[in-house]
């Protein structure tokens, strides 16, 4: 019964979100950022099952300089037992103590991960909350490294990266029929606080007939970690759009509001997996460096924290969205 109720997406309490389910796209998410060289790093991953059998979508990019190298390549897998994944007879792979991507022509990227700051244990969900119980969801999320540091290098191009000492972050995403229509996404290390961070994602969710909108929203200070996005307990508010994030949330003890702002021209566009054509399309316009304001308080007590990152990861995606912004670009 767990196996099954499992490849559904879904997830008992205190299970394992990192984990592969068995649906038809399971994705890995890393970003590094470097606050005092202003550097970002990310790689990613899609595992996806296809009319010829399970191939992946990976990329490598780099701020600033605008990196990016990707390739859907065969022969790929995900671990059902723990975090990891696969692809391309050793092009691309990962567990939780390490990463490797070699998309060949200067771009690779080597590091190990150390002292990483895990989801709270205690916790009985993840980052949707009792919503990774909910099985048949179309998409499901989770920030399972709230930071760390990495040790390594990347080769972005012609330019040798340092990554020794940089944060961590890293999620995964998972569903029955790859990315929604449209949703939003961001994460931010680098406020004047070191140990803080901010991470959001959401999008439409379709549910048998149904299709709703919605937004979880994670905010951690140290060992603290907030989680806001139950429609009755936390509910989030999101606007997003040219170039704009805002997102309000609020429990009954917490009161959270994140503003961010990038300009569209200077996304890089990222390869999105399409599980049912057995191959990636450009999906998502992602900044590597917006900025991001967050504001948190608490109830009773006034203000908790403040703070800004310049190095923000921020994300809109959805097919028509950047079939636009790429005509944009050409007729500019």
């Amino acid at each position: 019964m767990p196996r099954r109720y499992r490849a559904t997406g879904a997830d008992p309490p205190f299970g394992d979100w990192r984990a592969a389910h068995g649906v038809a796209m399971e994705g890995y998410f890393w970003r590094f950022t470097d606050p005092r060289a202003g550097r970002v790093v990310i790689a990613l991953c899609g595992v996806s099952s296809g009319p010829a059998g399970p191939w992946a979508a990976v990329a490598l990019g780099g701020h600033p300089g605008g990196f990016l190298r990707e390739a859907d390549l065969p022969r790929a897998g995900a671990h059902e037992a723990a975090l990891g994944a696969w692809a391309g007879d050793g092009a691309f792979v990962a567990d939780e103590h390490r990463l490797h991507v070699d998309l060949g022509d200067g771009a690779r990227l080597d590091v190990r991960l150390h002292d990483i700051r895990p989801w709270p244990r205690r916790a009985a969900f993840g980052g949707l909350g009792a919503a990774h119980a909910i099985p048949g969801l179309s998409q499901y999320w989770h920030p399972h490294a709230l930071g760390g540091r990495a040790e390594g290098r990347a080769v972005l191009g012609g330019e040798t990266v340092d990554l020794d000492g940089a944060e961590v972050y890293a999620e995964k995403n998972w569903g029955r029929a790859g990315f929604p229509d449209e949703w939003w996404w961001g994460q931010a290390h680098g406020f004047e606080r070191p140990d803080a961070l901010v991470a959001f994602a959401g999008g439409d969710v379709d549910l048998g007939p149904l299709r709703l909108q919605a937004t979880g929203l994670v905010v951690a200070l140290g060992d603290d970690v907030l989680r806001f996005g139950n429609p009755l307990l936390s509910p989030v508010h999101a606007a997003v759009g040219e170039g704009s994030w805002r997102l309000r949330g609020r429990s009954p003890r917490w009161r959270v509001e994140v503003e961010a702002h990038a300009p569209p021209a200077t996304a890089h566009v990222l390869p999105v997996p399409d599980p049912a054509e057995g191959r990636s399309f450009p999906g998502a316009l992602e900044h590597l460096a917006g900025e991001l304001r967050v504001t948190l308080r608490r109830r009773g007590r006034g203000l908790a924290f403040a703070g800004s990152s310049p190095l923000a990861g921020l994300e809109h995606g959805g097919r028509e969205r950047v079939r636009a912004e790429l005509e944009r670009r050409r007729s500019a």
